[in-house]
């Protein structure tokens, strides 16, 4: 490794020379030696906390990425970033920090690599706005780096059927059902969570690991790992190795996020039936490696893309079993070998995504988990794009095809999730009905609420396939059913959704990718004559200074525009 400036051009500026000396006088102090002033230095930005089982484990894989750094003549220096827990909040107010969570990680990763000088990242990350914040702070700074995954859960397991975080979310509203009682309710609760890792499914965090894998951000496998095994250690020493490898070659995260890697994640977040978690979270970190990106490209992408991932939620396996066939390693082979794929696009290990994926083992025979292009779960995208008189700018639909296609009910209109709730818990919710979910927008919420609580109570009640419910929030990975969410413009800032009313009939049709409400123009006009724009919810803080930043969800609600 050259000790030159080259491969020092930041922390060379913090520490080299006579007048840097109170600089390396204060390293001294948290163990640096005289020898490591000459070393590239590499920040290691942890999300550890024990604010969640997502994140409880990071700290460790953070001394194992320094590990990898240090032995590899570079000098790793760990700090720390926020995480929250969506899981928790879910359902509360809560819940309205947990987008906000993602502009403070990368906020914060960036303001202590560029204060200390790093000449390379390695992030780690665990719960579902870790991945994108970190991946936005990497962009930011344009400096060496790679991301990893801090792994997925375990399953739990109760009457030998194996259990999620959303096992305990549509319980729920088994419970409130009558389908099940209060101990059968406590006993999924108590197994559902067994220990360390991000939530089972292909959910926003195992969705967005894969993502950036396919990207190239990551080391080939970090996705598909489990959080407590040798193979996540492993993935953390060899990041903290090879991004020095990245340093010595010059190579930077914009030579490697470019508009082809980003359609290679949109590739693989379709064939994994991902997260509608995803299209926001892609938006904005193209947004921030200044790379054209936009709704349509998710079209595009979805009409020659199949869904090919039997996982949940809509699935019946979960992302450890997909470890155990191989990970997602073999499918991107699959994708690549019928020209799904970038091939030359350029990763983290400085080779190309097709070099890398050269020696990769196909899926053993018999599995069922991945399906063969001939024979897909939908031939097309599971991530629908809509627009119409509800949708002007954009809406975002989950339909795997299980759901059926199209939807017309009569709305049932809330204005907010937790009246929603109630609703559906008291059985105010009945087939036909279109819920209607709105000034839960990135403005209006503030902070765009995930709805995995309304929507599970819907599947916990049967009503899955019988009601539709539309939002300008958003929806946990975990959620499945009819639904659309990220409707653009928000109600809040004049959106039609802020006009609907009860009884409206609304149709979602998947096929020809439109939301509409069915009213004539004279009368929509006539509606929002009237309308008036509420008073906001907050007004001093986090929450209102999001607010007066955030862009619309159509563009990636980002902050920095």
């Amino acid at each position: 490794m050259a000790n030159s400036n080259d491969t020092r051009p930041f922390s060379s500026q913090v520490v080299d020379g006579m007048e840097r000396a109170p600089s390396r006088a204060m390293l001294y102090a948290v163990g640096f030696k005289n020898e490591d002033f000459k070393k590239p230095q590499v920040g290691i930005a942890s999300t550890w906390s024990m604010v969640t089982p997502c994140n409880m484990h990071i700290n460790k894989l953070a001394d194992d990425a320094a590990v990898g750094v240090n032995n590899a003549a570079g000098k790793a220096v760990i700090f720390n970033t926020i995480t929250i827990s969506d899981g928790i909040s879910m359902g509360t107010e809560g819940m309205k920090y947990s987008l906000v969570s993602r502009e403070v990680i990368a906020d914060s990763i960036e303001t202590v690599v560029g204060c200390q000088g790093f000449d390379g990242v390695v992030a780690i990350g665990g719960c579902d706005k870790n991945m994108p914040g970190c991946m936005i702070a990497i962009s930011r700074l344009n400096r060496p780096a790679i991301f990893v995954y801090g792994g997925t859960i375990m399953p739990g397991c109760h009457k030998d059927k194996k259990l999620d975080v959303v096992s305990v979310f549509e319980a729920v509203g088994a419970r409130a059902n009558n389908k099940i009682d209060d101990a059968e309710l406590t006993a999924i609760e108590t197994k559902a969570i067994p220990g360390a890792g991000s939530c089972g499914g292909m959910y926003t965090a195992n969705t967005m690991a894969s993502a950036i894998e396919a990207l190239g951000m990551s080391l080939p496998n970090s996705s598909a790992q489990a959080a407590i095994s040798n193979d996540k250690k492993l993935d953390c020493e060899r990041a903290g190795a090879a991004v020095m490898n990245l340093i010595e070659k010059g190579i930077k995260p914009s030579d490697i996020m470019t508009k082809e890697a980003f359609e290679n994640a949109i590739t693989v977040v379709i064939a994994l039936g991902g997260s509608t978690n995803a299209v926001l979270h892609m938006l904005a970190m193209a947004n921030a490696a200044k790379v054209d990106l936009s709704l349509d490209d998710f079209t595009r992408i979805g009409k020659r893309v199949p869904m090919l991932a039997d996982l949940k939620p809509s699935g019946k396996y979960q992302m450890a079993e997909l470890v155990e066939i191989g990970g997602i390693q073999p499918l991107m082979k699959i994708l690549l070998d019928a020209g799904l794929l970038h091939g030359d696009c350029l990763t983290v290990t400085g080779k190309t995504l097709a070099e890398n994926l050269a020696d990769v083992a196909p899926y053993p025979d018999g599995q069922d988990m991945i399906h063969d292009l001939a024979h897909p779960i939908k031939k097309d995208s599971h991530l629908v794009i809509l627009y119409g008189n509800l949708a002007p700018e954009g809406g975002v639909a989950k339909i795997t095809g299980k759901e059926g296609l199209c939807f017309t009910g009569k709305a049932k209109v809330f204005d907010a999730e937790e009246q929603a709730l109630q609703s559906i818990l008291n059985g105010d919710i009945v087939k036909g009905d279109v819920i209607v979910i709105r000034y839960e927008g990135p403005k209006g919420g503030p902070g765009m609420r995930e709805m995995l609580s309304p929507t599970s109570a819907i599947m916990g009640k049967g009503l899955g396939k019988e009601v539709a419910l539309i939002t300008d929030g958003r929806f946990s990975g975990g959620t499945h059913g009819f639904v659309v969410g990220h409707i653009t413009p928000e109600a809040y800032v004049g959106g039609p959704l802020a006009i609907v009313e009860n009884g409206d009939t609304i149709t979602i049709d998947a096929e020809n990718n439109a939301l509409t409400l069915h009213i004539n123009e004279h009368e929509i006009a006539r509606r929002m004559e009237k309308w008036q724009q509420p008073a906001p919810k907050y007004t001093r803080g986090v929450l209102a200074k999001y607010a007066k930043l955030v862009s619309s969800a159509s563009t990636g609600a980002v902050t920095d525009n």
